[in-house]
């Protein structure tokens, strides 16, 4: 399967002014997320993105585009035996998956993006949900952790075997 744009991610200084500025050109929902400091773009179809403080001063303010691989630390492996600088080499998002970044030989940085558990493998406005920064500060994976976790239907049903059991020997 191509490998295809996931999430298109804008970091800068100036979020405000930047949400305004999109907000008033496109047709774009842009929610924010505050807990992970970020704020999702909805584009109605097709692949949506983010937007976020830049994650170092000294780094450009830049659209920085995520491709969906299967395998995020055999890729970036293969990117930097091609000749990348590796930027991020892997960075955990929780349940919704994980990102990396690279630096490719001409030097244009690009993101790849491998989706987690729930997640589906094509790209969608979930996946792009909390998704990937080029360098999301630890506090946005810590965030993602959080999420409460259900528990599997089969456990619940094990719980009654046993009861039921118990109230057989005791009947």
């Amino acid at each position: 399967m191509p490998n295809a744009f996931a999430h298109i991610e804008l970091n800068t200084d100036d979020v405000p002014k930047a949400k305004k500025f999109y907000k008033a050109l496109f047709d774009w929902k842009i929610v924010d997320m505050p807990a992970v400091n970020y704020s999702m773009i909805d584009v109605g179809g097709g692949t949506g993105g983010g937007i976020q403080q830049k994650p170092m001063p000294e780094a450009p303010t830049t659209w920085l585009p995520y491709v969906q691989v299967d395998d995020l630390k055999k890729t970036i492996a293969k990117a930097q035996k091609a000749g990348a600088a590796i930027a991020l080499d892997y960075m955990d998002i929780g349940e919704m998956g994980a990102i990396g970044v690279f630096i490719d030989p001409s030097g244009a940085a690009l993101g790849l993006w491998q989706a987690g558990q729930g997640v589906p493998k094509k790209a969608s406005k979930k996946k792009a949900s909390a998704k990937k920064a080029s360098a999301k500060p630890a506090s946005k994976k810590a965030a993602a952790k959080k999420g409460p976790t259900k528990k599997a239907p089969a456990k619940k049903a094990g719980k009654k075997k046993v009861a039921k059991k118990k109230a057989a020997k005791k009947g």
